[in-house]
């Protein structure tokens, strides 16, 4: 378990670690807001796109194997991402550690979901999974920050390096091979139109705000990735052997649930996107202070990550869910209403403890429930579902809140800064990001240069508190899903169909009929 946890500590570090350095990395490389969120999402798409095929060849070929193959990808790629010397070269490089990741995270939980086969000690292993997964999303920033300090932000890369070799060696000395035993054919197609549909979606809606949302761009782009994403549920529908079998959504226990995990991750990474701009640039923070401004985040997730398990079998995995989906959208709300100058210690520190015990509520009941409805023999596919629904909500939750955020900010940013006399040009330039807003500013005369300062303040503002209502439209979304179609616990019959699937796949002399 501690081997399987120290492997996904470090592809989910990786998501937030990042974040943190985002203002040094568009000084030092000159870059957008826009590519900030691809220098983010680069990573996040590839990983989202690419969790089924993972999971799929882990369940084939084995899954340790495939785990130890991408922590190996991931330290090279790293090394990738900490040589560039442009934003080009950072999001490809960023894109391929998606790829190592999407063959490591599936691995970890259906190793785990192989080795804890008694239903308690699983429920408890998945709370320390969820525990860890949470906590790491906090740890990245701190981490980054620390690094910053003192070395530049391509050290934030050339640290998941040595993290990579222990987790290989460990793993190689700790961890058994597993792996299903009618595992079927390949389907490449499959993992083409998976890959595809995820990429096309999240590409159309960072762009949006450039392309505009009523464009040819925006919304054939969007049209495009859902034609590809239903011929992918079509495709699956009629394979004998399916990447994912799309008939497990009939099963409300693992869709309600899947949906909930997905929406709490769209909340969360967009969120973080922008407070770590918000600490930075408009609290002033540097980066080690803007990464231990978030720690508290990480206290609290992995406090009741461990306790909704506990929860969970009390009270049953719909009322645990649906609070804590629930927690998440009121901390959205606080941060809406937060201002430039509002103390850490009150409105933002109460929004961020929220949001965290949140998360720890709904992540590993979420996971319990997707996991406990499928057979051993197909936990890399379960895994993948799961992982597949986090990437893909985080992913879609930076690249709209995002998206909200910059729509908003520019053009705030804008009339406020050519109100103050600013060209158009010069408001242009400004509503690039934050940074470059402040930059914009700081070359304002003298008598001028506080009131532009306070106005890009107050338009990044604008968009974080449209940002953080979008996020708590959809938690709150979440938490009406769960009441109404999560069970309360898994139904006796699919427990024994369980059983029986299990029995099937472990005595291979037994066909499935005599089983």
């Amino acid at each position: 378990l501690a081997v399987l946890c120290l492997s996904v500590l470090l592809v989910v570090v990786d998501n937030t670690i990042v974040n943190v350095a985002l203002p040094t990395i568009s000084r030092d490389l000159h870059a957008s807001t826009s590519a900030l969120q691809w220098v983010v999402d680069g990573y996040t798409v590839s990983f989202a796109g690419l969790l089924l095929l993972g999971g799929n060849l882990g369940d084939r070929l084995g899954r340790r194997r495939f785990l130890q193959l991408g922590l190996v990808l991931f330290g090279v790629f790293s090394v990738g991402a900490a040589l560039s010397r442009n934003t080009g070269e950072l999001i490809t490089a960023r894109a391929l550690m998606g790829l190592a990741a999407a063959l490591v995270y599936p691995a970890t939980l259906a190793i785990l979901n192989n080795v804890f086969t008694v239903a308690r000690e699983r429920a408890i292993a998945i709370g320390v999974w969820s525990a860890i997964s949470g906590l790491a999303v906090a740890i990245g920033p701190v981490a980054g920050g620390a690094l910053l300090r003192d070395f530049s932000w391509s050290s934030v890369f050339y640290v998941s390096v040595p993290v990579a070799v222990i987790a290989v060696i460990a793993g190689r000395l700790l961890l058994p091979e597993s792996r299903d035993p009618d595992a079927g054919r390949f389907d490449p197609l499959g993992a083409v139109l998976s890959a595809a549909g995820i990429a096309l979606l999240t590409w159309s809606i960072i762009e949006a705000p450039q392309h505009g949302w009523g464009s040819a761009a925006t919304v054939g782009g969007i049209a495009g990735s859902l034609a590809i994403l239903s011929a992918f549920a079509w495709w699956q529908a009629r394979r004998p052997d399916p990447m994912l079998d799309v008939r497990l959504f009939r099963n409300p226990r693992f869709s309600a649930a899947s949906a909930a995990i997905g929406l709490a991750f769209f909340g969360l990474f967009g969120f973080i996107f922008m407070i770590t701009q918000y600490f930075q640039v408009v609290r002033g923070y540097n980066p080690l202070g803007a990464g231990i401004a978030t720690l508290p985040f990480a206290f609290v997730t992995a406090g009741f990550s461990p306790v909704a398990m506990l929860l969970m079998r009390r009270f049953g995995t719909k009322l645990v869910v649906a609070a804590g989906m629930a927690m998440m959208s009121a901390g959205f709300v606080v941060a809406a209403t937060t201002a430039t100058d509002s103390p850490y210690w009150g409105k933002v520190i109460i929004a961020m403890a929220l949001m965290a015990a949140g998360l720890g509520l709904t992540t590993g009941p979420a996971t319990e429930a997707i996991m406990g409805a499928l057979p051993r023999g197909k936990a890399g596919a379960g895994s993948a579902v799961n992982d597949t629904t986090r990437e893909v909500g985080g992913t879609l939750g930076v690249a709209i809140v995002g998206s909200v955020l910059n729509s908003a900010y520019g053009s705030h940013v804008m009339s406020s800064l050519t109100a103050l006399g600013a060209p158009a040009a010069t408001g242009h330039l400004a509503g690039q990001s934050v940074v470059a807003g402040m930059t914009v500013a700081a070359h304002f005369p003298a008598s001028l240069r506080d009131a532009a300062q306070a106005a890009v303040q107050t338009a990044f503002m604008t968009g974080l508190h449209r940002g953080s209502l979008v996020a708590a439209g959809t938690a709150l979304a979440a938490a009406l899903v769960a009441l109404v179609f999560v069970p309360a616990r898994a139904a006796a019959s699919e427990d024994l169909v369980l059983v029986r699937t299990e029995a099937a796949d472990s005595i291979p002399s037994m066909t499935r009929a005599d089983a």
